[in-house]
């Protein structure tokens, strides 16, 4: 469904993204993550056509984004970092409002608003004030107008951020129940809800893809492990050389404890039972033995780590030199050039309506207050 290929997003000087190279196939649930600045925002804004990219291209199901932006558009909903919210209205009449901004007949709206409110757990809160509910009901409605229209692509950027741990694990549950119904890219930095959520995984470092595939997948490529913690009634001393003679073992830790030592192992293989053995021929007291198979966690720590400062994530080629990347920006977006000005815009608050539900001002109260059948000027009043 989607295809990118060496896409490059520069401000100034600044690569927010390089040489991106990914597809994503129909109905897949795909995750982005990646600390903070990694490039997850911004690759999501160029897939849903609110960024042109410097460089490079983008198509969705076989449509360029440079010659076509509001004909993808029109296959997208979108929910950015800040929910795009007219607090004034209320909940019913602004999922009303976002349908008819997406050029849904007033008859189509209605019949699909029990439908959405069901399935994001609106149904109590339709005739609240959007200003009265609570952070993770506004999440809730954000999703609402994302999936009005019953888009093909649906792109959510942190929709877990900033809620509650009951919040989360209901957030999670909604957009399981929207895989099947949408192709879903998602972004986040939090790893237990990419790997609970997602079929497979892109991992972005500084602007680049340093790993893909599912969860599985990435333990297979880059080695899975077990980290292991052992407590023991001897000295560190001791401890250290009873465990000296077992092959593959890395010896993180070995530290004083009230009861003896306790150490932090990891190892390719689970070792308990040579470990207990080691420990308990040398004369030791053996406390405690637990092992913990690492996943996505030490994964996206292996390839976070040591890459400051301009080093190459894993598994990538070094970047090649400014002068192969096209500096004139596509501008397919209907937005002018960046100006040095803009240069590091990506840093600051990003305006928050998704790509067609960002009515001008003049036309928003019309839109408004259309009526439900029939109202041509209403109509009118919402197409562009």
């Amino acid at each position: 469904m989607i295809r990118v290929e060496r896409v490059t997003k520069l401000y100034g000087a600044h690569a927010a993204v390089r040489d991106l190279d990914f597809s994503i196939a129909e109905g897949e649930c795909v995750g982005f993550l990646g600390l903070n600045g990694a490039g997850k925002t911004t690759t999501l804004r160029i897939l849903s056509c609110l960024v042109a990219p410097t460089s490079g291209s983008v198509k969705i199901r076989d449509i360029d984004a440079e010659t076509s932006p509001h004909e993808i558009r029109k296959l997208i909903g979108f929910l950015p970092d800040t929910p795009p919210l007219y607090e004034e209205m209320r909940v019913g009449e602004y999922l009303k409002f976002a349908g008819r901004l997406r050029q849904m007949s007033a008859g189509a709206v209605r019949d699909r608003i029990p439908h959405v409110a069901r399935t994001c757990g609106l149904e109590d809160v339709l005739d609240a004030p959007i200003s009265s509910l609570s952070h993770g009901y506004k999440q809730r409605v954000g999703i609402a107008q994302a999936v009005i229209h019953e888009p093909a692509l649906l792109i959510l950027d942190e929709p877990i951020q900033g809620l509650d741990p009951v919040q989360i694990v209901e957030m999670r549950t909604m957009i399981r129940a929207l895989r099947g119904q949408h192709t879903i890219l998602l972004s986040s930095h939090i790893l237990s809800e990419i790997a609970q959520t997602c079929d497979r995984i892109l991992m972005l470092h500084e602007g680049r893809i340093a790993a893909q595939g599912t969860e599985s997948e990435l333990s297979g490529r880059f080695g899975e492990s077990f980290q292991i913690r052992l407590e023991a009634a001897g000295s560190a001393e001791k401890v250290r050389a009873a465990l000296a003679s077992i092959e593959g073992l890395d010896i993180i830790e070995v530290r004083e404890s009230a009861d003896g030592c306790a150490a932090t192992l990891r190892s390719v293989e689970d070792v308990r039972a040579r470990l207990s053995q080691a420990v308990v021929g040398a004369g030791i007291g053996l406390l405690g033995l637990r092992a913990e198979r690492s996943g996505l966690e030490s994964i996206f720590l292996s390839l976070s780590r040591g890459h400051g400062g301009g080093a190459e994530p894993v598994g990538l080629d070094p970047v090649a030199p400014e002068a192969t990347v096209k500096t004139a920006p596509l501008n397919f977006s209907g937005q002018s050039e960046e100006t040095d000005a803009d240069a590091h815009a990506f840093r600051q608050p990003r305006s928050s309506a998704p790509p067609s539900v960002a009515p001008a001002p003049e036309k928003e109260a019309e839109a408004r207050h259309e009526s439900d059948e029939g109202d041509v000027a209403g109509d009118d009043a919402i197409k562009h």
